[in-house]
């Protein structure tokens, strides 16, 4: 994980830009990770954690009309979090992970481990949809890490 946030964290200040996350299973540990790192205050800005809806359409501007349609735990969902954290931040970047991490919540449709991620950059927005096993804890680690595979992966592009 230190290799992983190095090189965000390399790739970030090379292009003199910033990042931002809005999560919401994952209950910070994206932030949390990144600011394990010293220095991170040049290229992070901070995250919002929106496990409620109403703070979801509050803080980052999701539409309640996409959460009635697609629910919390959606692709569209994830898009509307990661682009709104960029508008609420200001962030050239923004990683956003909604989920559900057990170990209730889930159903047939929307089984426990089912995670979406989404990361905002300049040249648009790209989703992510994972399942993932094990622990709540297990879960919400996989998912944390995954998302920063996906912000490295939109770096290098």
């Amino acid at each position: 994980m230190e290799t992983l946030l190095s090189q965000i964290a390399a790739a970030l200040l090379a292009r003199q830009q910033t990042l931002a996350t809005a999560e919401s299973c994952t209950g910070g540990l994206v932030g949390a990770s990144l600011t394990s790192l010293p220095g991170s205050s040049a290229w992070y800005l901070g995250g919002i954690v929106a496990y409620a809806n109403a703070l979801k359409i509050r803080l980052l501007g999701v539409a309640p009309e996409r959460l009635d349609a697609c629910g919390a735990v959606s692709l569209e969902t994830a898009r509307a979090m990661a682009e709104g954290a960029c508008a609420a931040t200001g962030a050239d970047y923004a990683i956003s992970i909604t989920g559900i991490a057990g170990p209730a919540g889930g159903t047939p449709e929307k089984p426990v481990g089912l995670v979406y991620i989404a990361v905002a950059a300049p040249h648009g927005t790209a989703t992510f949809k994972h399942h993932f096993s094990g622990s709540r804890a297990d879960v919400r680690h996989a998912a944390a890490e995954a998302a920063l595979r996906h912000l490295l992966d939109a770096l290098a592009s």
